[in-house]
């Protein structure tokens, strides 16, 4: 896979307990063989070989992930304010489909709403609150 058909039959390197023995050297030829490839490319022809392999994504990278939006793992939400917000999806499928994530209510967007049918307030009173700043209301 890496390249050097020679240590396939070293003995010093047949077992993991052999490999072990010699981690920092085992370390260092593979380091010189990942040096060759970037991560993406590493990972892929690993596991063309049969071999697990992930590419380990930094932030930026998980968020510009193209197959996370194509797969619904990330989903870009319709928010009132920041348009466009990329949000993780509930993991969970329906159907074979991810849930189509929205945003959560503003701050006092329903205030009005649960002051008036919860707690039987009126629409006068509501605004006696917003106008002493008691509340506020969206």
């Amino acid at each position: 896979m890496i390249g050097r058909e020679e240590l396939i039959d070293d003995a010093r390197y047949a077992s993991p307990a052999t490999r072990a023995q010699r981690e920092a050297e085992v370390n260092t030829i593979i380091g010189e063989w990942t040096k060759k490839h970037d991560k993406h490319a590493a990972m892929r022809l690993l596991g063309e070989a049969g071999i697990p392999a992930g590419a380990v994504l930094d932030t930026k990278e998980l968020a510009e992930e193209p197959t996370f939006y194509g797969r619904g793992i990330l989903q870009l939400m319709d928010h009132p304010v920041v348009k466009d917000f990329a949000m993780p999806a509930w993991p969970v499928r329906h159907n074979g489909a991810p849930p189509v994530v929205k945003a959560s209510p503003l701050l006092a967007e329903h205030s009005v709403e649960v002051l008036g049918s919860w707690l039987g307030l009126s629409a006068s009173e509501i605004e006696g609150l917003a106008q002493e700043k008691v509340i506020t209301r969206r």
